[in-house]
């Protein structure tokens, strides 16, 4: 069963090296209890894993992420630079979830009708240069 399965993965992962890797890196994971995702009909979980990829419930490329994700032994986290967005004094910072109702006096009311009218008035009247052409060059 796992030569059948193994030549119907080929066409899935056409890399026999990276077809290795994904499988193994996907039995791994099912013996350290991962979902599955095809009927186990007692065989091993190379053989599963092979049938997943063969019957594709799991995608190559998520297998692939997932390997190199285990893989990296680094990982940069970009955080921004204090430079970039300095912070605010916690005097001025805003409370969040609490408005200021001594500000708040108005409350803006729109119908339906005022906001379709409000949008019409923003739609262009001229079709766009750069869309709704032939496209054939010419």
């Amino acid at each position: 069963m796992a030569r059948v399965t193994v030549e119907d993965c080929v066409d899935k992962v056409p890399n026999r090296f990276e077809l290795v890797l994904l499988a193994a890196h996907r039995a791994r994971s099912i013996a350290n209890g991962a979902h599955l995702t095809v009927e186990p009909d007692n065989d091993k979980n190379p053989v599963i894993s092979l049938r997943e990829i063969a019957d594709k419930t799991i995608p190559p490329d998520d297998l692939r992420e997932g390997l190199i994700h285990s893989i990296q032994k680094n990982v940069e986290v970009d955080e921004p630079e204090k430079a970039a967005a300095p912070s605010l004094p916690q005097e001025r910072r805003p409370v969040l979830g609490r408005d200021d109702q001594s500000s708040d006096t108005q409350v803006d009311v729109i119908t339906e009708e005022q906001l379709l009218r409000g949008m019409e008035s923003l739609t262009p009247t001229e079709p766009s240069a750069n869309g709704g052409g032939s496209g054939s060059g010419r």
